[in-house]
């Protein structure tokens, strides 16, 4: 079918707040590169919002999934579970960096379950209810999660009140006028009007946040976090689904502070397109609840189990972490190049390859969402496919696969300098 014919099912057939704005249609993909139903080529600068770091159907994790298929589909997990579940928990404890050596999982579907589960252990091993999530974060589309994402639009605008018992503090930007001290001091400020240390079960925080902007939190920021969760008995989450799994150079973002949560809830890039999500913590933790408290039908299918096995195989023996450093070594010389041609490219920053720049106006220095719109969708005529985000709308991220070929990424970077230099330059 041609994306005309595609379009006309999809404006017929499938709900508006769940349909693309997009009109073409993905048929195939390589690595780095999509062709549409019409047979014209993509680069893929959005990796399917950061699920494939290792590139559209990596070779060993195609293989994995075809050789499980003539094994087991499923049984669920919690009826009759299966190799892959448990050989993936085994790995996935060795590698997460919690604080306590002695780690357990848990293997759900998506980046929220992770979210939500991971709020629902925290509450059973503490017995208290709070939750403290910050300004610009987000953790997902169910209510739970919507309640601790920090942004309005679109996300909660439609959907009415939202869970109790969920907080919010500033997050560190100092970009945007907030430095790690003022941050410290609005979360203490919510211990004293909106819920008490002793009331707080959990303090969930993006090291690197994804949705709101790609703001790095600094290793100060997160040891004053960690010391304050200790003093207080509070468990510290750190939300890895975007930035975990070689993003930043290494597979968690959290390893660059080293500072040790109690949890890590990781999905996206987890399992290559496959849909897998994880909660891994101190074993302690993670057994706090009942049998049969947690899970679900789906949760930690096998196609899934063995597509994550293949990636973190692929990680170790392809040298991924290394190659991170370097695309976010490149991206940031492309960077620094714009910021000094065009007044409307501001702050770029980047960790391993989770890399993002920003258009301000440049005399007064204020975020301009439009332009930002402008040149993703100018991209996407010239054959770029480019994700904008942010607390302000204002943010470019680049989230490119890991395993592009580095002339691709070059073709990417200048189809994104030419639509700067039409809008702004």
């Amino acid at each position: 079918m041609t994306n005309a014919e595609l379009n006309a099912l999809k404006d017929q057939y499938v709900a508006s707040g769940a349909a693309s704005p997009t009109t073409v249609f993905a048929d195939r993909a390589e690595n780095a590169e999509i062709w549409d139903a019409d047979g014209r080529r993509w680069i893929d600068f959005a990796g399917g919002i950061g699920v494939l770091n290792l590139g559209h159907r990596h070779p060993r994790v195609v293989e994995a999934v075809k050789a499980q298929l003539d094994r087991v589909m499923h049984t669920c997990a919690t009826v009759m579970p299966y190799a892959p579940y448990v050989q993936l928990a085994r790995r996935l404890c060795e590698l997460t960096p919690t604080r306590d050596a002695a780690r357990k999982a848990l293997l759900v579907n998506t980046g929220a379950e992770a979210l939500e589960n991971a709020v629902k252990i925290a509450r059973a091993a503490t017995g208290r209810s709070g939750v403290i999530c910050f300004d610009g974060s987000f953790h997902g589309r169910t209510f739970m999660t919507l309640a601790m994402t920090g942004k309005v639009m679109p996300y909660k605008n439609d959907f009415g009140p939202m869970p109790g018992d969920v907080y919010r503090a500033p997050y560190p930007n100092p970009l945007h006028g907030i430095s790690d001290d003022e941050a410290l001091a609005g979360l203490k400020k919510v211990f004293k009007t909106d819920i008490a240390p002793h009331r707080t079960a959990a303090i969930v925080i993006e090291p690197v946040q994804g949705e709101g902007g790609f703001y790095i939190a600094s290793t100060y920021f997160l040891e004053q976090l960690r010391a304050l969760c200790d003093e207080h008995g509070i468990l510290l989450i750190v939300d890895e689904v975007q930035s975990g799994f070689a993003r930043t150079g290494k597979l968690f973002a959290i390893e660059h502070s080293g500072v040790a949560p109690d949890i890590v809830t990781m999905a996206k890039s987890l399992a290559d397109g496959m849909p897998l999500s994880a909660v891994v913590g101190n074993a302690a933790v993670m057994d706090a609840s009942g049998p049969n408290s947690l899970g679900g039908t789906y949760s930690g299918n096998p196609l899934a189990c063995a597509a994550a096995l293949a990636v973190i195989e692929a990680i170790e023996e392809e040298d991924i972490l290394a190659r991170s450093e370097r695309l976010g070594r490149a991206l940031a010389e492309r960077f620094t190049t714009w910021e000094s041609r065009f007044g409307a490219v501001a702050h770029a920053r980047h960790l391993g390859a989770m890399a993002a720049f920003e258009f301000v106006d440049p005399a007064s220095g204020a975020p301009d969402p439009a332009l930002t719109q402008a040149v993703c969708a100018k991209a996407r005529e010239k054959g770029l496919i480019l994700l904008s985000c942010g607390f302000y709308a204002n943010t470019i991220r680049i989230l490119v696969p890991l395993t592009a070929e580095g002339s691709l990424v070059e073709e990417g970077l200048d189809i994104v300098e030419s639509a700067i230099a039409e809008l702004a330059g």
